[in-house]
């Protein structure tokens, strides 16, 4: 019987952890909080077919719509004014994290050229881990004819965890393929 993530999380990871780093309460041991997954859209300065393309292909990927994010301050140097669409970005909380958490595990990350693992230095000192994607096409839901432009992607990865090294053990109990020093 295969256990989804947040089942996993329940029976397994939280007794592993609660005697890997001898928490005394259940409630100290670092669980996902959320996943922000955000892509910046320069080209729809000159072109707002892009917006919408981006949109729509984020929306695809992590199966929930995803918000426009506007310029709150006017930069002359990048001819942006203030409310300008800049980017678009999607936070998954509860089942859809986890779904998105799977797909990314499992299916994506293999997917990567020439991929050897994670950098086991992407996270921020506080427990939260960050990676960037060069390209949308290994997501498997987004078709090779339908794309425009190669676009990236960020994805980040929040915890409760208040050292990197807590939710590095979590991250590496769900199946994050990080490498090794």
């Amino acid at each position: 019987m295969k256990l989804d993530f947040k089942s996993l999380y329940e029976k397994k990871i939280v007794a592993d952890l609660m005697e890997e780093f001898g928490y005394k309460n259940i409630e100290l041991v670092p669980k996902l909080v959320k996943i922000s997954v955000n892509r910046g859209v320069g080209q729809a300065l000159k072109d707002s077919k892009e917006l919408d393309s981006s949109v729509e292909e984020l929306g695809i990927i992590v199966g929930q719509k995803p918000i426009v994010n506007r310029a709150s301050n006017s930069i002359a140097g990048f001819k942006v004014r203030e409310g300008m669409a800049v980017g678009t970005s999607v936070t998954l909380r509860k089942e859809q994290m986890y779904i998105f958490l799977t797909k990314l595990i499992h299916i994506v990350l293999p997917r990567i050229r020439d991929f050897r693992g994670l950098d086991p230095n992407g996270f921020d000192g506080r427990g939260n881990y960050n990676l960037g994607l060069k390209e949308q096409l290994i997501f498997p839901e987004v078709s090779y004819d339908d794309v425009t432009q190669i676009r990236g992607l960020n994805i980040s990865v929040v915890t409760t965890a208040k050292k990197d090294e807590d939710a590095r053990a979590l991250l590496k109990a769900f199946g994050m393929p990080f490498t090794s020093f």
